[in-house]
């Protein structure tokens, strides 16, 4: 303090004290108490500290528009799972009835979720690591657990582009390659192969053509050389894409996030105008209740909300991050998440076209194949002509027809119907048999599409792009927290993230290496995300308080959230969050892990459960995932390593202490001003940050609490100097 102030002069002085302290301040220069030696930490270091945050905080990059940041964000929440696992699941459950557990859910838990990412990574300007480390610094291991799964998510996801990468250059020829088995000689006879006359043409070209599959699990049989350089060009796309941090992957963006829309609403006008498209829509819209009532259906559109919206992988924060402090982030946690929902949508219309128009072809192929059994029954005379309605045609069989002439000779061979082997050829089946694997059903489909290999071009260069803003995203999840904490050279760490998990990445793509996709895309990801974003909510809303957040939401913002979002916080989304995390667990207990293998003399799937080295393996995942956690908490319980969030601190403003003071009591004026001098340190929060305790406890008060759960270093929140 000056040593000619008002206050010093009252100080040698009997005089009475008239002035109120907001009167008194005033008149006081700035106060900057990171140089105050009432400080715990020394001036020197204080001031090197200022000079190191304010040279960062200058030099961290910045979207160079909205549209771009918005664009970022919607490349990273819709990958494949809108494309293929929401349509499968909506065929899966009901149909039309889906969407509405869904909708709700993406409500109650997706959007308030989604938006307090937004919220935190914007106000702190950090990472998943530098956010968790400021708002509860034991649960900072909340960022670190986040990096780990998405790296494993990175690993196994890029492998998908890869054998999207794969499909697009075997799109460049007509037929497709994968339009119809291949012929091998037999001696001086030319036959079917016999794997893929036992299947189908789209079957064993994934299989044995793109995969190369072993037998199980256990069978590695060496590496795919043609998936091998497949992924190292996935891996190369992600480094170049990042290289240069947003200032690269933002330009990306704008082509690999508006592509897939281009390409979806082509394949959706294509899809109309062909034959049977009505009758897949129609099944897809045809709601069945009943399934709504199944818990399962419930689990099943939860964990879809969780994953689209890329919730807990630190993807969100990290872009969020780099958005100015006034950023309408509330606006874009709707527009976002709704436009996720669309695209599922839209997604879903697609698929269901085209799948109707599969099913009509399958179905017209099943009627004539059915057909000429019927005549060959005929002609040998096990089955009557009087059995044959007159007006039926065989040279121009229609379904309606074969389905009448099926009841019939059904209902008169009744005890001996089993062994004509007819099959009914019922469309509804067809459609029932499910979406299945991009990679078979969709690529079946688009053999009986005239210029075929134009739209097996478009469509996986749609998946690429869909899986690079993806992948983008992940990535961004582990570089931007690693490079703020660490403060490492992003270039040099961004190319040794690349080349160290494309050496990992090399398990994926040996002939066992499906298996080994199925088990990380099964369990490294969903318990520990679930756990994840549990944390995060109860950091937010429990540890760090919902009321001290709001209201500083409402200055960053401008204006107050909904109060919707106090409960969402403080209640609703932790239970459902809770009882999804119940829900997964019951589940990984009633089915043992496992995995389907492909067995090629059979040329059929069969479940097998994993050896005992696997599940070691997959155990070991999961663990390794949720570890960081508990160890931070632990090393932070004990005061083995320091506090993380000392790193972001930033000056405190006379004009927010005067915003303070300002809903004070005239008795209060004292005890306010020594309690700022005494024990409050700089507040963390950028700009201008109103201090308001979870209850609105005064500092001053809140030095006589005796330490509770968190233990009296972590009561205040703002002063993260006291760690030290």
């Amino acid at each position: 303090m000056p040593k000619h102030s008002k206050v010093t002069q009252r100080e040698q002085s009997n005089e009475h004290v008239t002035e109120s302290v907001a009167d008194l301040l005033a008149h006081e220069e700035p106060v900057d108490y990171k140089r105050s030696v009432l400080n715990v930490s020394s001036e020197t270091h204080s001031k090197d500290k200022e000079v190191e945050e304010d040279s960062d905080s200058e030099d961290r990059p910045a979207w160079n528009s909205k549209l771009q940041y918005i664009l970022a964000q919607i490349g990273y929440s819709v990958g494949l799972g809108n494309v293929w696992r929401f349509p499968y699941l909506c065929q899966k459950n009901g149909g039309g009835a889906y969407m509405i557990p869904y909708l709700v859910l993406l409500i109650i838990i997706g959007i308030p979720l989604f938006f307090l990412e937004l919220a935190v990574g914007q106000r702190i300007r950090r990472g998943s690591i530098g956010v968790w480390n400021y708002v509860c610094p034991r649960l900072g291991g909340i960022g670190f657990a986040s990096c780990v799964v998405c790296f494993f998510v990175g690993l196994y996801y890029n492998v998908i582009i890869g054998w999207s990468i794969f499909y697009f250059f075997k799109s460049f020829q007509y037929p497709l390659p994968w339009s119809e088995c291949p012929i091998v000689k037999n001696g001086s006879m030319a036959v079917v192969e016999a794997e893929c006359d036992k299947s189908s043409a789209t079957t064993y070209f994934w299989y044995r053509e793109t995969l190369n599959i072993s037998n199980s699990i256990a069978e590695g049989g060496g590496l795919n050389w043609r998936m091998t350089l497949c992924l190292l060009c996935a891996w190369s796309m992600v480094g170049l894409a990042m290289i240069k941090g947003i200032q690269s992957s933002g330009k990306v963006m704008y082509f690999s996030s508006l592509f897939p829309y281009v390409v979806l609403v082509c394949f959706l006008v294509r899809g109309l105008l062909l034959r049977g498209a009505i009758d897949g829509i129609l099944h897809m819209l045809t709601p069945k209740v009943e399934k709504m009532l199944d818990p399962q259906v419930w689990r099943e559109a939860a964990t879809q909300v969780f994953f689209a919206l890329g919730l807990g992988f630190g993807g969100v924060i990290a872009f969020s991050s780099y958005n100015k402090q006034d950023n309408n982030c509330h606006f874009d946690a709707a527009l976002v998440s709704f436009i996720n929902f669309f695209t599922s949508v839209l997604a879903t219309l697609v698929v269901f076209a085209v799948l109707g128009f599969k099913a009509n072809v399958m179905n017209e192929k099943c009627v004539v194949e059915n057909a000429e059994k019927i005549l060959e029954y005929l002609n040998l005379r096990i089955l009557s002509h009087d059995l044959i309605p007159p007006h039926v045609n065989f040279s121009h069989l229609t379904t309606k027809d074969y389905s009448e002439m099926y009841n019939v000779i059904r209902t008169v061979k009744e005890d001996h119907f089993q062994e004509l082997r007819l099959d009914a050829c019922v469309l509804e089946d067809e459609l029932n048999k499910g979406t299945g694997l991009a990679f078979i059903a969709f690529t079946e489909a688009m053999t009986h599409f005239p210029a075929s290999p134009f739209w097996s071009v478009m469509f996986f260069l749609m998946l690429i792009n869909l899986g690079l803003g993806s992948m983008i995203g992940t990535m961004e999840g582990i570089i931007t927290p690693i490079s703020d904490t660490f403060k490492v050279r992003k270039e040099i760490f961004t190319v040794s993230c690349c080349v160290c998990a494309f050496l990992l990445g090399l398990i994926f793509v040996q002939r066992s290496g499906n298996y080994f996709v199925s088990m990380f895309d099964d369990y490294s990801a969903t318990l520990p995300l679930t756990i994840v974003v549990i944390l995060e909510n109860i950091a937010v809303a429990w540890v760090y308080g919902t009321k001290k957040f709001m209201q500083e939401l409402t200055e960053m913002l401008g204006f107050c959230p909904y109060r919707y979002y106090f409960y969402a916080w403080k209640y609703i989304s932790p239970i459902c969050m809770a009882m999804l995390l119940s829900a997964s667990l019951i589940q990984l207990g009633i089915s043992p892990p496992g995995y389907n293998a492909w067995i090629k003399e059979m040329a059929g799937k069969k479940v097998f459960y994993f050896y005992s080295w696997a599940l070691a393996m997959l155990i070991s995942l999961i663990i390794l995932a949720v570890f960081p956690v508990p160890m931070v908490f632990i090393l932070r319980q004990f005061h083995l390593i320091s506090d993380g969030s000392n790193t972001l601190s930033v000056s405190y403003k006379k004009g927010q202490m005067m915003k303070d003071i300002s809903n004070l009591e005239d008795n209060d004026e004292t005890r306010f001003i020594l309690s700022k001098m005494s024990s409050e340190a700089p507040s963390p929060m950028p700009t201008h940050r109103s201090y308001l305790g979870p209850e609105s406890i005064s500092p001053m008060e809140m030095s006589g609490i005796s330490s509770g759960r968190y233990g009296s270093n972590y009561l205040i929140a703002t002063s993260p100097e006291s760690e030290l």
